[in-house]
């Protein structure tokens, strides 16, 4: 069989197949759910870095082909599903098409230039201080926030904050600026924050 199948690729698998039910259920009209499925796969991102590295014996191919799988599952996590979540929250016609594709081309050449930097990467010339424009991970904590907005606002309006959140983050993720790395703590308060306003939507009934 082709590839590495150990322990330390489990948890990236998961988040993706966490994104691909949160896919199905926004095109079943369960949104909420669906933005559940993409916080769990942030969560599955944020901690199967840690969970490999506790594979002290790892090869050169197996870090490399952990990083690729990680990439390649981080867009469907986090371009795919929240471009068909957006979708049926109001982002449709030509301009929603538009502003969808940017956003998915934004976040591939972003996972793309991290996968360069990280190949070329040594502690001399490139040291891991902080990232380079807004990693696409991101979204799972941002869009659960804007989420929340629904349980206020009419349909149209909300569309219309979804079409700036997907243009600005998109513009993020390829502009070229320091973002320094989350601490753990940092990120826990940021999943208990998005549980919180999970939890009020739930409840609202959106």
């Amino acid at each position: 069989m082709l590839g590495f199948f150990d322990y330390t690729m489990w948890l990236t698998c998961a988040g993706m197949a966490c994104a691909v039910v949160g896919i199905s259920l926004a095109v079943d009209g369960q949104p909420t759910w669906a933005v559940a499925c993409l916080m769990l796969a942030g969560f599955c991102d944020s901690v199967d870095g840690m969970v490999a590295r506790t594979k002290k014996d790892r090869t050169a191919e197996e870090r490399y082909f952990g990083a690729q799988l990680d990439s390649l599952c981080d867009i469907v996590s986090f371009g795919v599903l929240p471009a068909v979540l957006c979708y049926t929250l109001g982002v449709r016609g030509v301009v929603g098409n538009l502003v969808l594709a940017f956003y998915c081309v934004c976040g591939v050449i972003r996972l793309a230039w991290f996968n360069m930097l990280e190949a070329c990467r040594t502690p001399e010339n490139n040291p891991k201080r902080h990232y380079h424009g807004l990693p696409i991970t991101f979204i799972s904590a941002i869009l659960p926030l804007v989420y929340l907005l629904r349980v206020w606002m009419p349909d149209a309006p909300f569309a219309l904050a979804l079409y700036g959140m997907l243009l600005v983050i998109a513009g993020l993720y390829i502009l070229d600026f320091p973002v320094p790395r989350t601490k753990p703590v940092v990120g826990a308060s940021l999943m208990l924050i998005d549980i919180a306003a999970l939890m009020v939507c739930l409840m609202s009934g959106v």
